[in-house]
């Protein structure tokens, strides 16, 4: 089933608010209405966190539910490992999307396997905020897409936002979840702003389920988190060149949302993946891989993928070389048009 996404409310209460406002709300409001639920990470009380999420949550609700832990990512998730084991719904935030990697052989080895361990006896509620993504000028460290990890784990939700409404909305999932969630944050669309009613948040539907951004013929452009903004640009720009490009945001990685996806590509009849993640052994791969199984008697051409380049991420003044632009997006989709009458 389709979810398309619905035109801004103009109800009582809707103003302009930034990612950021709505993930400090989701977090504030189910901090207000769990008692289980603690936030954790690095900075992330008396700072508020590097990018200011978590900005008065601790002076609100003390510092047993907010709390600053030491620079140590593998020991603040195996503390949020016993945590859950113990009843509570820990959110570990990771500063920034490189350093969740000492990290990782919690994650995998307990954090993934938890649930399936205990043959569902054990639940694992815990959500991993990751700020990643380049398009700040970051340096080394700061700025990876490291998606397609996470992806390859069994056992792990992959959630990542690409709009305001979904910020609050997909993270308050997340923390209710009894399965663990890796909440990947664009970091570029933290000040990103939409009119948003904080009082009454519009549903968001189902968890796993993609949204149609932008309806076309002529191609799917198929992208999630901070791509999306680039996809309608270049949706936009393609107007000139008489194509009608449809727009869909995955919003979960894991799962996948086939349905959504491969009922637009069957529509149009091409596909364009894009993502800043690298394209070899990317998350685009997989993508078109699933795509292609399922709707190959549809597709006029290959499925094409527009990605970051495979290099380590680059310096700060290179990086809008490296990031998928509008122009790169525009010339795969006229190759598959070239493809198609060729």
């Amino acid at each position: 089933m389709t979810t398309t996404a619905p035109a801004p409310a103009a109800a009582a209460g809707t103003k302009p608010a930034s990612m950021a406002q709505a993930l400090q709300r989701a977090l504030r409001d189910a901090l207000t209405e769990d008692p289980t639920v603690h936030v954790m990470g690095e900075d992330v009380g008396t700072l508020g966190g590097v990018f200011r999420i978590t900005d008065g949550l601790a002076a609100e609700f003390g510092e047993d539910r907010c709390t600053d832990t030491p620079l140590a990512e593998a020991g603040i998730l195996g503390a949020a490992v016993g945590m859950a084991m113990y009843g509570l719904r820990p959110v570990v935030e990771m500063q920034f999307d490189a350093f969740a990697y000492p990290a990782f052989e919690q994650l995998v080895s307990h954090v993934s396997r938890m649930r399936n361990r205990t043959r569902g006896s054990m639940p694992m509620p815990i959500t991993i905020r990751v700020p990643y993504g380049g398009g700040i000028g970051g340096v080394e460290h700061h700025s990876d897409s490291s998606e397609a990890y996470y992806m390859a784990t069994p056992g792990l939700h992959v959630v990542t936002p690409a709009t305001v409404a979904d910020a609050y909305g997909l993270l308050r999932q997340s923390i209710a979840s009894d399965d663990p969630v890796v909440f990947l944050e664009p970091k570029r669309l933290y000040w990103s702003k939409d009119a948003w009613n904080a009082e009454a948040p519009a549903p968001v539907g189902e968890l796993g389920r993609a949204a149609v951004r932008r309806s076309g013929r002529s191609a799917t452009l198929i992208t999630y988190g901070p791509s999306l903004p680039v996809c309608l640009e270049a949706a936009e720009a393609a107007r000139a060149e008489g194509w009608e490009l449809e727009v869909v945001d995955l919003r979960s990685l894991v799962p996948f949302d086939d349905a959504t996806v491969c009922a637009s590509v069957r529509r149009t009849g091409r596909a364009v993946v894009v993502h800043e993640a690298t394209g070899f052994g990317g998350p685009g791969g997989e993508i078109a891989a699933r795509v292609t199984e399922r709707c190959f008697h549809h597709l006029e051409a290959p499925v094409l993928r527009v990605t970051g380049f495979d290099i380590p991420y680059p310096a700060p003044m290179l990086e809008r070389h490296h990031l998928p632009g509008v122009d790169r997006i525009l010339d795969a989709v006229a190759r598959l048009q070239w493809e198609a009458e060729g």
